[in-house]
Order: structure tokens, then C-alpha cells, then sequence
């Protein structure tokens, strides 16, 4: 649904799909429909494949399909280090 606007104050200026009106304004409602839907759905695929990323790299095999890749790389990091109290971004 458009949200420009809509969010407390106007601090909302653009839609998220199709901010400037570049691709709809000449489609048909339906072709606008499915391109929504399928910019959801694909989303959803990357915030899945992003998640699986950091499950693989926190608990070792917890993803089956990334373990069988050889020479895949490991992170030897802490992934949820920018959650802590202490975390800065400028050192």
C-alpha cells in the first residue's frame, strides 16, 4: 500500500515500491499487482538468504547446504557485536 505520508509528521515523502511512478504509469493494475507481489516475495527470499549467512557463520553446520561448499568462507567475527553496549562505528 502507498505510504507517502502517511507516517507520523509527513517524514514519509516516497513509496517503497515504485518511488517515483517510473514503472506503473504505464502498466495496468494488475501487472503493478504482481510487480509488487513478487518484489515481497523476493524480499523475503534475500532477508531468508541473509539470516542463513549469519546462522552459518554464528553456529557451524546449523546450515547443511552452505557446510557442503568447499572453501566456502567463514566469519570468525562476532556477528551481533553491533548490538552491544559498547559498539561504535568510528573506533
Amino acid at each position: 500500500p502507498p505510504i507517502a505520508g502517511r507516517a507520523g509528521f509527513g517524514q514519509v515523502g516516497l513509496n517503497l515500491w515504485d518511488p517515483f511512478q517510473l514503472i506503473s504509469k504505464n502498466r495496468s493494475a494488475a501487472d503493478n499487482a504482481r510487480g509488487l507481489k513478487s518484489e515481497i516475495l523476493n524480499g523475503r527470499a534475500a532477508m531468508l538468504g541473509l539470516f542463513s549467512l549469519l546462522s552459518a557463520s554464528s553456529v557451524p553446520g546449523s546450515v547443511p547446504a552452505l557446510a557442503g561448499i568447499e572453501g566456502f568462507p567463514k566469519y570468525a567475527g562476532n556477528v551481533m557485536i553491533p548490538f552491544s553496549s559498547d559498539f561504535s562505528i568510528f573506533g
